[in-house]
């Protein structure tokens, strides 16, 4: 944390001391109202409240013709999603390399850098850029959320735009620091010790046709992690693996869009819970939304998402059994439809609405934890409210 705020320190002496020509900032603040019923994803007891916050202020730096620094600090409440807090989201060096072989150009991003590989984790930090609060839970789960957003290491994207196609690679190799609510939905409330992100090796491919009426894109991950258990400790020293492939879809009309993406991953973990414990696991999901531009001002969203934590057992009937009835079967899975509006009420002032009808209940709580029956019910609902104001 001590570093984080250096970097952050750092960029605002630097952009202090810089003309208007080489810096320029942007700044947002949304507040808004939320419920989740029957469950404890968002809120407790069923309760209305305010845990609906996004401050945020990011900058940009023209160091030289090729060379920048961009950053941005944020304010962050969202309920039990979480951790509630002031995180520095990115704060990272630009190099851009104009030309290369056949056309191609090549940005290189050094220190926090954002994650470029799905199709909104490069925009699901600002609330003004998302058609929803709470995204599409079977590829964007809150419980990693800065986790997901960006890594400290290197990122490098090569496009190249052609007379017929457009094509997008990205490449990224680096680690984020866990904080303690991340480790326990990873591994349960029952956890005292030190969880860390060995490295997140990324890469991506996307295409789009000159008109850009299509974009589809392919991306990969794999991402190791070790747990080294407190002095008092209902957790071993353990190691787990994260390999992910996703495919990518938008189309893009005059009056609507469709989006999707396709989710498959394996997860292998080693110790933790006993010295001989191994475990293999794969989860599988996705989602569908289509937005509907009314007129300049008002829009609608539908949306679609499920995810199942095992493709063996899709029900959750073999995770209840084996629990002896702790963990119940809708933990297993989760089926998500949402419907959502926007409403530009004036220039850079925005109303934004949606309600989710949830079936199970995987993206809650860690299903390590001993009272994980306790987080939700199998069928639950949430809805929120937000107004936001960018600058």
């Amino acid at each position: 944390m001590k570093m984080k705020w250096l970097f952050a320190l750092c960029f605002a002496s630097v952009a202090a001391k810089a003309d208007h020509t080489s810096f320029s900032w942007h700044g947002y603040v949304s507040q808004g109202v939320t419920q989740s019923k029957d469950s404890s994803f968002i809120t407790d007891n069923n309760e209305i409240t305010g845990e609906l916050t996004e401050v945020g202020l990011n900058g940009y730096y023209q160091l030289s013709e090729n060379l920048s620094i961009a950053g941005q600090i944020n304010y962050l409440d969202g309920g039990n999603r979480f951790e509630q807090g002031t995180r520095l989201d990115y704060l990272f060096v630009d190099w851009k390399i104009p030309k290369l072989i056949s056309g191609w150009q090549a940005h290189i991003h050094a220190g926090r850098f954002k994650n470029r590989h799905w199709l909104y984790s490069v925009t699901r930090d600002v609330p003004q850029t998302r058609y929803t609060s709470v995204l599409p839970q079977s590829v964007y789960f809150d419980g990693f959320r800065d986790v997901a957003l960006g890594s400290n290491g290197v990122l490098a994207s090569f496009s190249r735009y052609g007379q017929h196609n457009i094509w997008e690679v990205n490449w990224s190799y680096g680690r984020s620091a866990i904080n303690d609510s991340q480790r326990d939905f990873l591994l349960g409330d029952d956890a005292k010790g030190n969880i860390k992100q060995d490295f997140v090796h990324q890469a991506s491919v996307f295409w789009q046709p000159s008109n850009l009426a299509w974009k589809v894109g392919v991306s990969l991950l794999e991402s190791d992690f070790s747990y080294t258990p407190a002095d008092i400790d209902n957790r071993l020293v353990g190691v787990a693996t994260i390999r992910r492939m996703m495919l990518s879809a938008q189309y893009f009309a005059e009056s609507w869009e469709i989006s999707s993406e396709l989710i498959r991953e394996i997860q292998d973990s080693e110790g933790l819970f006993a010295q001989d414990f191994e475990d293999r696991r794969r989860g599988e999901g996705g989602f569908v939304q289509v937005r509907y531009l009314f007129n300049n001002q008002l829009s609608g969203l539908i949306g679609y998402d499920t995810y199942v934590n095992d493709v063996s057992d899709r029900n959750g009937e073999r995770l209840e059994a084996s629990t002896g009835g702790v963990v119940p079967a809708y933990f297993g899975y989760q089926d998500t439809i949402t419907v959502g509006f926007r409403y530009d009420i004036a220039p850079k002032w925005r109303l934004q609405g949606e309600y989710h009808w949830v079936d199970g209940a995987n993206r809650v709580v860690s299903l390590l934890s001993r009272d994980v029956a306790s987080h939700a019910e199998k069928e639950w609902e949430m809805w929120s409210l937000q107004l936001m104001h960018w600058f």
